[in-house]
């Protein structure tokens, strides 16, 4: 499943900033602690639900001269599906190079015929941990997915986000049945750190190192924008997302926006989120409504409300559709977007990959979609959750449990 509830066990991390956003020492540690290092001259065009995030990835996949490099946690059938596999054979028949790792366990609804079609044309298809009953290993890795959504055009132009290639995804949001998301066309020196970013899964996956100038051209600075790709992966025993998203919000001086698909944030996040509270921060997060995929995630989540609630954080829940979003911004300047969402399974067990944008312009825009999303959802109050009815109290506390074995 995509989301998932967060483990109470204590942590080891112990954070306490003299600085903000603002001040340079924070590009520094964002650089240097976790890396890689911010870099300058970037541009990044955001692109809101189907209806500009598909055509855009398109007209990207055709215009590729030489290589296409994707990686996805969701293909699934469809016309979408169809229309993505329907690219990717055209240029591979063209000679352009082109990898795709698929997460096994996402993109487990995709057709069949979709992958015979693309290896047929050239196209090198990878299911990552895919699950065999006769090998072990299988076991150990049946809970570790890559949930990043990547994909890199003749290593010059790059696409993150939250979308997966599906036609839930379609259109723009207007009913239930066309989910809410942001994806993202970057372009600039950037884009070496997203190709580095694929590369991690696909050399650990199949073995083979995709380099030279078809993978990694000389990139000339293409805008103003200082960013950084930030990835993590259980593999690694590494909590490094959660650590990311830690810093982030302790160096808050003013206004924490967030937006998460699957919000289950253990204790070390709501202590952080009070804390910051507790400093005169402002604290809105964006969550799904009912309109929401998996259910037990959304159970699970109300039942981390209180504290953070009787702190003093907005929670609002999107009313028109699944919202798929996930995005912080912090003090009007620090962006991270991408595929992590603030639960467990993004922290400590999803391989993820974000974008993260130090640019006052940038965060402008972002909270611009975030009060265009704000607009559009029901603010929970204390008084609403605390009163919510039994039988939604005794199957949230299920939920928490049950979402923890997930």
């Amino acid at each position: 499943m995509a989301g998932g509830c967060a483990s109470d066990k204590p942590s080891t991390f112990s954070i306490k900033l003299d600085y903000t956003v603002h001040d340079p020492q924070f590009a520094q540690v964002m650089g240097n602690l976790l890396g890689p290092p911010l870099v300058a001259g970037n541009k990044c065009t955001t692109l809101r639900n189907g209806d500009q995030i598909f055509p855009a990835m398109l007209d990207g996949i055709h215009s590729a001269q030489k290589t296409i490099t994707l990686e996805t946690y969701i293909y699934w059938s469809g016309a979408i599906g169809r229309e993505f596999t329907d690219a990717l054979c055209e240029r591979a028949r063209a000679g352009v190079k082109i990898h795709v790792m698929l997460d096994w366990l996402g993109s487990e609804r995709i057709n069949r015929e979709f992958l015979k079609s693309m290896r047929q044309c050239g196209v090198e298809v990878y299911e990552y941990h895919p699950f065999h009953w006769w090998d072990l290993a299988t076991y150990r890795q049946i809970n570790n997915r890559t949930h990043r959504k990547l994909m890199i055009v003749d290593g010059k132009v790059g696409f993150t986000g939250g979308v997966g290639i599906a036609d839930e995804w379609g259109g723009n949001a207007q009913d239930p049945d066309h989910w809410r998301d942001n994806h993202y066309r970057i372009e600039g020196p950037i884009v070496a750190q997203l190709q580095a970013a694929f590369l991690d899964n696909w050399m650990k996956s199949t073995g083979e190192v995709l380099a030279g100038e078809n993978y990694f051209p000389p990139l000339a600075t293409d805008g103003k924008l200082w960013a950084q790709v930030f990835k993590s992966s259980s593999q690694n025993g590494s909590e490094s997302m959660e650590l990311m998203m830690l810093l982030s919000i302790a160096a808050a001086g003013d206004h924490i926006r967030m937006e998460s698909a699957y919000f289950v944030p253990d204790s070390l996040t709501r202590q952080h989120l009070i804390a910051a509270r507790k400093r005169g921060v402002a604290v809105e997060i964006i969550v799904p409504g009912s309109h929401i995929d998996e259910k037990v995630v959304r159970q699970a989540s109300h039942a981390t409300w209180g504290e953070l609630l009787q702190a003093g954080v907005k929670i609002y829940e999107y009313q028109p559709t699944m919202f798929h979003c996930k995005q912080l911004i912090v003090d009007d300047a620090w962006v991270s977007i991408g595929s992590s969402n603030l639960d467990n399974r993004s922290f400590r067990l999803n391989d993820e990959a974000n974008l993260n944008v130090l640019d006052s312009k940038f965060a402008a825009e972002q909270i611009g979609v975030f009060d265009e999303d704000k607009r559009h959802s029901h603010e929970v109050t204390y008084e609403e959750w605390q009163h919510r009815p039994v039988g939604e109290k005794i199957s949230e506390q299920f939920a928490s449990i049950l979402s923890w074995l997930l």
